[in-house]
């Protein structure tokens, strides 16, 4: 590969980067768990919030069965539950339950009430939103830099390719 070639997909990553960043989806941010949190709360103009109230989208908490174990309810409707669809005996479910409770009522202005914030399955869910969040900038990212008429590097070593009969 030619030096030049190097050079720009150098340049082009280096534009894609700061394209990335300005979105709030940089490398460095990336390993954030606050910034992460933060620009998938935003990007869904969403609130996550342990204080309850009646007036949230949708409520993930948990509870005690009569006679002591630990549940897990995952509801759009306070008031309503549904044992067969809405309770869960372990909470390696809740992961699942927070991302489509995020985009069944991605509307604007969202508001889920977990128990606790800081549980493992909201960082699980918020990390593969932000994974998803972070190939959809990308794909807006390189259009961007395609109308600025930056071609993606992989496109220039083809072209290099066939211009030298390889």
């Amino acid at each position: 590969m030619s030096d030049s070639i190097k050079k720009y997909e150098e340049l082009y990553d280096k534009k894609l980067e700061e394209k990335m960043i300005s979105k709030g989806f940089g490398e460095k941010d990336s390993h954030d768990e606050e910034h992460v949190m933060k620009v998938v709360c935003k990007h869904f103009n969403l609130t996550l919030t342990d204080d309850w109230s009646s007036d949230c989208d949708h409520y993930i908490y948990e509870e005690s069965t009569a006679d002591g174990y630990t549940v897990y309810v995952s509801s759009h409707d306070s008031m309503i539950c549904n044992v067969s669809e809405n309770v869960f005996y372990y909470d390696n479910d809740l992961s699942a339950e927070l991302k489509q409770a995020i985009h069944d009522n991605d509307h604007g202005d969202v508001k889920i009430y977990v128990s606790y914030i800081y549980e493992d399955y909201i960082t699980d869910a918020i990390r593969d939103l932000y994974i998803d969040l972070v190939e959809l900038y990308t794909d807006m990212c390189k259009d961007e830099l395609t109308d600025e008429g930056f071609d993606e590097p992989k496109s220039i070593d083809m072209l290099n390719l066939i211009a030298n009969n390889e």
